[in-house]
């Protein structure tokens, strides 16, 4: 036993003399030094007392003492202070004595320890434990290059820690915890937007605009100075709206940024019939002037061209706005926002489905309005104020009999816009700033012309399936449409059987075929084949379906088929569907939105490269040895400079670059926060989904409780057995 002690004894002897015979070449090493014992022994390392030399430049002595060093003041040992707003932090000041000081030798520069105390009065930290300690968790450069790239594309701080472990082997070699994750990424931020929110937007787009002269943005400031308009649009969203901006569907949307200002996506179909984003707008307030404004420079943005057809929610600001700016342009209102206030507004299952009937009802305008008014009369609809006067009032916009014939392209909600919505919500947050907005709707756009480039792709080397027996008509549509605008061809001759010919009416040069369904003979449509030097020139039925849609109807197609007619003519083949749609406008597509430091986009490639190596040197015993032991030396050589740069950017540069002078730019201060216009606080459900009501007593009546927990119920039952 004395033995054992005697050799404890030496053996820290030993480590002692070792430790105060140190000599380091800079403060940090010391600390390094310190710090990985500390580590070894369990417990934490914070930076103390500090002396200065006499000219007040350098350092001279530096005391490192053990986290637990010190006492929590007596003042702050009141739990019940007056002035206390927060629940007391656990105590971790117990007085511990343990101490190491190096001091600097004026000569050399070099650093020796003066003073080294061992002791501890607290429990040390077990090894595997000791990695959650404060001076033990640093996150490296590499896991910060890692960390911003993860979060950029929505993945959760908590997520990030479980695939940092994943790579690591573990939670105890990653050096940090998910609370530093957060901190790291907070911080970051804040450094992105240290010149100011709006001000960093405004810049970071100016940087763009001087990168790509055709990138449009312009912003509103009030008459203090803080944005209260934004939109911008870049080169490829310019370029999709001239290819594919018939049809415009926006809506407003909060809970997007810290400012709780609307964000309107401007969205359409692209000749893959998916969502195509135009541009992006944020408004103060929802008012007629703030729509007046965002659509004048819509229209600005793309060079005057006005939709064919705009499709909104039930906002009467942007009702009038479109009235003012765009008077030419059809619109109607969202049947999706129609049908939720259908269920807010009206009780009665039968009103409901009555009145969902004049959305789809396509009668006469005549008729229409003799139904209307029978059921205003039939409901007592005498108030100008109420609900359903006002849809009677607003009935053009979203009546079927007033919206046949007019192009919205299979378009009856702003869906296409919640999509985008509900996209950007599932990486946006409530606290974000713009410039995370911004951010992050790029990289939604980004997204959103991968899968463009993908259906391109497919279509370009790939042709839809027909059968070998299929009419040439059909075979020569899976050529010219796209694939996923053939289905909706494909599903219109495919019912070509199920028409007939009642009438042939011959003119100069113009036949007109009424063609009837087989099991709806009563319902006709006339279809005009108009013919131009012998042949075929324009054709057209009164259903409207290739005006309003774009594709041919299948009385077209039962026509054609009757006139022998083997190729589509091209008036029934519109360009939007095609992929030549885009041909006048070739596309600028770029996978990456942002630019990145010139040390990051190094990092990043050999990253990538190494990836490879990493495995190929797995596979052998030799290979792994030998990359290992080369990794290993650089790893431990000393720090390369940094340049010219004087920090490291992990993520996109700064929009504060050499490339732009944002110095003569005007000061825009940052939006005040707005209060939306009836959006709740929490995420907006579907009125359809009935809220389940809460459980009564079925004894008392009284919500919270169930009968055989009912108070009153046993009390009486008790009063009357005694």
């Amino acid at each position: 036993m004395q033995e054992d002690m005697a050799d404890a004894s030496a053996e820290c002897l030993d480590e002692y003399v070792n430790i105060v015979s140190r000599m380091f070449h800079s403060e940090d090493e010391g600390f390094e030094f310190y710090n990985k014992y500390a580590l070894e022994k369990g417990f934490s390392v914070r930076k103390g007392y500090v002396e200065w030399d006499e000219a007040n430049e350098k350092i001279i002595l530096r005391k490192l003492v053990c986290s637990r060093e010190g006492c929590r003041e007596e003042k702050h040992m009141k739990r019940k202070r007056e002035d206390r707003k927060r629940k007391p932090r656990n105590i971790t000041r117990v007085g511990c004595k343990a101490k190491f000081v190096i001091a600097r030798v004026a000569k050399t520069g070099r650093w020796f320890v003066k003073d080294f105390i061992d002791e501890h009065n607290h429990p040390l930290a077990p090894r595997d434990l000791a990695c959650f300690l404060r001076s033990h968790r640093r996150i490296s450069d590499e896991q910060k290059a890692d960390i911003i790239e993860m979060e950029s594309v929505g993945i959760r701080k908590h997520k990030i820690m479980d695939v940092l472990c994943m790579q690591y082997g573990g939670y105890d070699h990653v050096g940090c915890m998910t609370r530093d994750i957060y901190n790291f990424c907070h911080r970051y931020k804040q450094e992105t937007v240290a010149a100011g929110d709006a001000q960093t937007v405004i810049c970071h787009m100016m940087a763009r605009q001087e990168r790509d002269p055709d990138y449009f943005f312009k912003y509103l400031v009030d008459k203090d100075g803080h944005l209260k308009g934004l939109f911008w649009s870049d080169t490829q969203s310019r370029l999709d709206y001239q290819a594919f901006g018939d049809v415009v569907v926006f809506d407003s949307t909060y809970r997007t940024n810290k400012y709780n200002l609307p964000f309107v996506p401007f969205v359409g179909l692209n000749h893959h019939r998916s969502t195509v984003i135009f541009g992006c707008g944020i408004i103060s307030h929802e008012t007629n002037e703030a729509y007046e404004w965002m659509l004048r420079t819509f229209s600005e943005a793309m060079s005057q061209k006005h939709s064919i057809s705009v499709i909104t929610d039930g906002d009467l600001a942007m009702q009038r706005a479109i009235r003012v700016v765009w008077p030419d342009s059809y619109h109607r209102l969202c049947v999706w926002h129609i049908q939720q206030n259908i269920v807010r507004h009206l009780h009665d299952d039968e009103v409901r489905e009555e009145f969902r009937s004049f959305i789809y009802d396509s009668s006469s305008i005549e008729e229409h309005e003799r139904k209307w008014i029978e059921f205003l009369r039939r409901n007592e609809v005498t108030s100008e104020e109420s609900w359903l006067h006002q849809m009677y009032q607003m009935r053009k916009l979203w009546c079927a009999p007033y919206l046949v014939g007019r192009c919205f392209l299979g378009l009856s909600s702003n869906q296409r816009s919640e999509s985008l919505n509900s996209v950007l919500h599932t990486h946006l947050e409530g606290k974000m700033t713009l410039f995370d907005m911004l951010e992050h709707y790029e990289r939604c756009l980004s997204g959103r012309r991968l899968n463009e480039a993908i259906l391109d792709i497919v279509a370009l080397q790939s042709v839809p399936f027909t059968d070998a027996d299929a009419s040439s008509l059909e075979k020569h549509a899976a050529r010219v449409f796209t694939p996923c605008m053939f289905q909706l061809v494909r599903w219109s001759i495919s019912v070509v059987s199920k028409c007939v010919i009642s009438e042939i009416l011959d003119a100069w040069e113009l036949t007109t075929y009424v063609v009837a369904k087989i099991d709806r003979r009563e319902k006709k449509f006339e279809v005009r084949c108009e013919m131009k030097e012998g042949s075929l020139y324009r054709i057209s039925c009164s259903c409207r379906k290739l005006e309003c849609l774009g594709t041919p109807c299948s009385h077209i197609f039962y026509i054609l088929g009757i006139r022998q007619v083997e190729l589509l003519p091209r008036c029934c083949v519109p360009m939007r569907w095609t992929m030549s749609a885009k041909s006048a406008f070739p596309p600028t597509r770029k996978s990456e939105m942002y630019d990145y430091s010139a040390s990051l986009m190094r990092y990043r490639e050999l990253r990538n490269l190494s990836h490879a190596a990493c495995f190929r040197a797995c596979q052998s015993s030799e290979e792994y040895q030998h990359l290992n032991m080369v990794l290993s030396e650089k790893d431990g050589s000393k720090e390369s400079s940094r340049g010219e740069e004087e920090c490291i950017r992990f993520g996109p540069v700064l929009p504060q670059t050499t490339e732009i002078d944002c110095g003569d730019l005007e000061k825009v201060l940052d939006p005040v926060h707005v209060q939306g216009r009836g959006a709740p606080k929490k995420r907006l459900q579907a009125r359809m989904k009935k809220q389940r009501s809460k459980r009564k007593c079925g004894y008392c009546g009284v919500e919270g409780h169930n009968r055989r927990k009912c108070n009153k119920l046993k009390e009486e039952m008790m009063a009357a057995n005694c």
